[in-house]
């Protein structure tokens, strides 16, 4: 006897959602593989630890840091200065490249969502720009756990985490300036113009003449604490270096202004708020200036 043939359920109301967002992000990630940029990417990070290794940071006693903690603040420390340039140059190309090569009207027809076709994008390019960072920083655990160093978990820990949130930070960023150029040409000038304000303004450099200007030191440092890398590269250095050593006297403006346990808190909220905030404006702008 032939059973009754049962109707399918209705599907949630997110599914549609769901699917578009898996369908975006693994088309997202498939096409990275086949670009060369990725490989490149990733190579620039990977060679760069292996360099690290080969000359022996392991083994040397530079400024107190010994074994994987001297590779750990260095490989952070140069991480710091390229990292965000290549993230920025390679992810405004995400929006700017299919509106310069005439694609969106496709795309739009497509049963895809724009918002999950957004959100797919975002955390495709977000886990593409993380892997290859985190994982040759892994690939150093594991040669100098094999060469018998001891490892700093509490270090290693705070500083990925510090990476996870620059890196949503710059993603978000790119975004968002990919939203607003409209051309890839643009996007990508800007996005070297953004970074090159970032990296002179570290240190205080840009704010040498706010200082002249008799701005209180409370004020310079607060605005220094505005510059996402500032903010890394201090996080960074907290777990090694406790007092702040190298940043001279300002040290004690800075845990004057967050106390040590509340800037680790500032250095991974501010960044995350960041992304948050400008992956979200650029979301805004894309749908407002895109959508019919």
């Amino acid at each position: 006897m032939r059973a009754p043939e049962t109707v399918p359920a209705a599907a949630p109301a997110g599914s549609s959602f769901w699917t578009g967002f898996a369908a975006t992000f693994r088309l997202e990630v498939a096409e990275a593989f086949r670009a060369r940029w990725f490989a490149f990417y990733a190579l620039v990070f990977f060679g760069l630890v292996g360099m690290l290794l080969v000359f022996g940071l392991t083994e040397s006693r530079v400024l107190g840091f010994t074994g994987l903690s001297r590779t750990l603040v260095t490989y952070i420390q140069l991480t710091m200065a390229i990292l965000p340039v290549f993230i920025l140059i390679t992810t405004v190309r995400s929006l700017a490249g299919d509106r310069e090569a005439g694609v969106f009207e496709y795309v739009l027809g497509l049963p895809v969502g724009i918002g999950a076709w957004y959100a797919g994008r975002f955390l495709g390019r977000y886990l593409l720009a993380a892997a290859p960072v985190i994982a040759a920083l892994f690939a150093a655990v594991i040669y100098g756990a094999v060469r018998g160093v001891r490892v700093p978990w509490l270090e290693l820990g705070f500083d990925i985490g510090l990476l996870l949130v620059m890196i949503f930070a710059f993603v978000g960023l790119g975004f968002l300036i990919s939203a607003v150029t409209r051309s890839v040409d643009t996007a990508q000038t800007l996005a070297f113009i953004i970074w090159l304000v970032l990296v002179l303004g570290l240190d205080l450099v840009l704010l040498g003449a706010l200082i002249r200007g008799r701005m209180a030191i409370e004020g310079v440092v607060a605005i220094a604490m505005l510059n996402p890398l500032q903010v890394f590269r201090t996080g960074s250095m907290l777990l090694f270096d406790p007092q702040l050593v190298l940043l001279g006297p300002t040290a004690f403006t800075v845990f004057d202004i967050f106390g040590r346990a509340g800037f680790m808190v500032w250095s991974f909220a501010y960044p995350l708020v960041l992304g948050l905030v400008t992956a979200l404006g650029g979301w805004a702008i894309f749908r407002r200036g895109d959508l019919p």
